[in-house]
């Protein structure tokens, strides 16, 4: 039996180990990997070599001290033994089959993370004895997670250690150093080889790939039984299912599908048995389910199984994080469609020829012509089509309220399900931003400048349009990140902070400039930027100015508006611990209002670990708020206290909430919204504890621009009037979205944006 030789702490719960296993220490070469298995009750764990001695006849592992198995592990002592240690196992490195004298003009970098840095010794140390040259970066979460620093010190040129809290060496990623010596020190390098986490790895290959830098990583991580038997770490390379433990386990990182192969490591998460995160992760392994949605998508038409519906009238099920799970995490709820799902989805469409779908729409898209290729496996043609009609097409996907829009018209809603058209939407976008696919044509210039106000969804899509008809764009945006509401006000879960800025990216590669802290009405007036040579303005300011109820107590510490709330959390992070912005939330939160946004500010709250509730004045049926946002927040465990409303806000001595005071309601005559209006029942008051209370009752348009523009009508409550050209009071001033109608849906701003800019047009073209 394998007896252990030396046993050594390296790190907390990292441990290395020299076992006894003379036959494979004599054979074993750098990359290749052994199966332990401690006793009879155990896993077969994969492991890569991380030394080896023919005179001692010993073999070196590292492991983590992670899942139930690595701890039994762990566990062991010198002079016990493990049941079985099988190996070497795995092809080797590539170097060690190449010809030496080619490699002494090469220069490699070895960049290792976490318990992947002990591999990397065998590799280094061959460099060593061979008279090759190579330097090595490790990554650790602080300098107490370094590891075998002395010995890699020994066989490299140089040795970097980046930490994330910047406790020893270089403070950042691995990937942040890889620049840095790349270009603030100006290092050349022919390869790089990585070994690590499996998001660490993901990214050392996208930031080497920007620079050609052809790189290699190991998919140890991704194996299971080690032999080629189970077949459970298939992986994708370049389009093919490859095998790590057989084929591998050290491919091209360039050609790896990563996020398919982070979904597989994944696939025991919930078994006991084989949970296998370790507790201390890589910085970037927290990003692994942002990408994990992107990964169930990112798929070849040639590897693609087209398959339609079964039954036409039910909808194909998408995937969404666990409740209990999500409602502690900022990361997206709803995980999208997989190609093969995607495509069986879209074979329900009727393709009809007088479509009701597109009449719903508020900016027109083509619905029956994208999801047509989507039925055919054509995923770019389909983007392709979308990118015709709207500028944020994964933005639309994901909070668009398609089901009383463009599904609520579906014929197939007359019998059963309508076609699931905003997811369709969405993973044509995801798949188009994962492919780096770009329709930028060519564009005949027209030497006409334009001003847009604001860079919500609203200016966004004005300037999109108004660029794809060579008009020069300028966009003013008075916060620092450009999207609006989009950016600030719509939280990670439902809209990741990634696909806003993918979707802005794509409108400034149209041409469209954007000056961000660029406040209209302070830094220069709308009347000063025409004078600056622009021939026509778009107002898409948006609405945020907060509305409150006017009770007593509404300026107690505690209480806050959606708005303020929402932009802490959102645009400023104050949920992120590296981030100084603060943000107070009591046990106990009452957010009042019924729409979207009020679900947001809920579900935010929840994750910031607060007990939630839900206080409207109305019944679940009048709730404005989208019925799948409704749907989460239930799930996620926000409570609902309908037909009650606020009447006054308690405070302590401090000026702190501690309650809120309400009274029941019962629904009376409609009222001019065509709801049923509430109607106070007498006596009917109560008083229930609460620390936080915030205020979603929508906003209204800021008054800064109107009060500094001369001669721009305005409807009482601050509305920009406009015609149904979407133009002002002023000829040259043109506004849409939330400026105009108040706060309302982002598709609506998008629609009155794309309208603007047809109006814009046409003024121009007739000036």
């Amino acid at each position: 039996m394998p007896k252990i030789l030396r046993k050594k702490e390296l790190a907390p719960n990292i441990y290395l180990f020299d076992i006894y296993a003379p036959k494979i220490a004599a054979s074993a070469k750098p990359g290749q990997f052994i199966i332990l298995i401690a006793d009879k009750y155990s896993e077969r764990i994969p492991l890569t070599i991380s030394d080896y001695n023919v005179e001692r006849g010993s073999v070196q592992i590292v492991v983590q001290a992670s899942g139930e198995s690595t701890k039994k592990i762990a566990a062991f002592e010198e002079g016990e033994s493990f049941k079985d240690f099988v190996g070497p196992l795995g092809h080797a490195s590539d170097f060690c089959e190449m010809d030496l004298e080619s490699l002494k003009d090469k220069k490699y970098l070895f960049v290792a993370g976490g318990v992947g840095t002990a591999p990397v010794y065998p590799q280094a140390k061959f460099f060593k004895d061979h008279g090759l040259h190579c330097d090595i970066i490790i990554g650790a979460k602080s300098k107490e997670f370094v590891i075998l620093e002395d010995e890699l010190k020994s066989v490299c040129d140089n040795l970097y250690i980046a930490t994330d809290d910047g406790s020893y060496g270089f403070k950042g990623l691995v990937t942040d150093k890889i620049v840095d010596l790349i270009e603030n020190e100006n290092k050349k390098y022919d390869h790089v080889v990585s070994i690590g986490p499996m998001i660490m790895m993901k990214f050392v290959c996208l930031t080497t790939k920007k620079y050609n830098l052809p790189t290699t990583v190991s998919l140890n991580p991704i194996m299971v039984d080690g032999t080629g038997m189970c077949g459970a770490c298939r992986v994708s390379i370049g389009g093919k299912t490859k095998f790590a433990c057989v084929d591998g386990p050290e491919f091209d990182g360039h050609l790896v599908d990563f996020d398919s192969a982070m979904k597989r490591q994944r696939q025991y998460i919930d078994n006991k048995k084989t949970y296998a995160i370790a507790d201390h992760h890589c910085t970037m392994d927290l990003a692994v389910s942002d990408h994990l949605a992107e990964g169930l998508q990112d798929q070849e038409k040639d590897d693609l199984v087209i398959k339609k519906a079964e039954d036409r009238f039910k909808r194909v099920p998408i995937a969404e994080q666990a409740p209990d799970e999500r409602n502690k995490n900022f990361k997206e709820v709803c995980l999208g469609y997989t190609a093969e799902e995607a495509v069986e989805e879209a074979s329900r469409c009727l393709n009809c020829k007088k479509p009701g779908c597109v009449g719903g729409c508020p900016v027109s898209i083509d619905i029956p012509g994208f999801i047509k290729e989507i039925a055919s496996g054509n995923f770019k043609q389909a983007y392709k089509v979308l990118s015709l009609y709207t500028s944020l097409p994964a933005v639309c996907g994901r909070v668009c309220p398609q089901e009383t829009q463009c599904e609520e018209r579906c014929v197939l809603a007359n019998r059963g399900d309508s076609v699931s058209i905003g997811k369709l939407e969405r993973f044509t976008a995801d798949y188009a931003r994962r492919h780096q696919i770009k329709e930028v044509g060519e564009i005949r210039k027209v030497n006409k400048k334009v001003a847009v106000v604001g860079a919500g969804p609203a200016g966004l899509t004005c300037a999109g349009e108004l660029a794809k008809m060579g008009y020069d764009v300028t966009i003013f945006e008075a916060l620092q990140q450009s999207g609006g509401v989009l950016i600030y006000g719509i939280p990670e879960f439902r809209l990741p902070d990634e696909v806003v800025e993918y979707e802005v990216e794509n409108i400034k590669n149209l041409g469209v400039k954007i000056e961000n802290n660029f406040v209209i009405g302070r830094t220069m007036t709308i009347d000063d930027i025409i004078k600056e040579g622009y021939q026509a303005v778009f107002i898409g300011s948006g609405a945020g100015l907060p509305k409150f109820m006017n009770i007593p107590g509404e300026n107690l510490n505690g209480v806050y508006s959606a708005n303020e709330f929402l932009t802490r959390n959102n645009l400023m992070r104050s949920f992120d611990e590296e981030y100084d912005t603060p943000v107070n939330v009591g046990a106990k939160v009452a957010v009042v209002g019924g729409g979207n946004v009020a679900m947001d500010a809920a579900r935010v709250a929840k994750r910031l670990g607060a007990d939630v509730s839900i206080v409207y004045r109305r019944t679940e049926k009048e709730l404005p708020a989208r019925a799948e946002e409704v749907h989460h927040a239930k799930e996620e465990g926000i409570k609902f206290e309908m037909l009650t409303n606020p009447v006054e806000i308690l405070g302590d001595d401090e000026g702190w909430v501690k309650s809120l005071k309400c009274i029941r309601n019962e629904l009376g005559e409609p009222d001019s919204s065509g709801r049923r209006r509430p109607v106070p029942i007498a006596g009917s008051e109560y008083e229930e504890d609460f620390q936080t209370v915030i205020m979603a009752l929508g906003t209204n348009p800021n008054p800064l621009i109107s009060s500094t523009t001369k001669n721009l009508e305005i409807e009482k409550w601050g509305g920009i009037i406009v015609n149904e050209e979407s133009q002002t009071s002023r000829q040259e001033i043109f506004a849409g979205g939330d400026a105009v109608t108040g706060s309302a849906t982002v598709i609506l701003a998008m629609g009155a944006g794309k309208n603007a800019a047809k109006s814009i047009d046409e003024f121009l073209r007739n000036k």
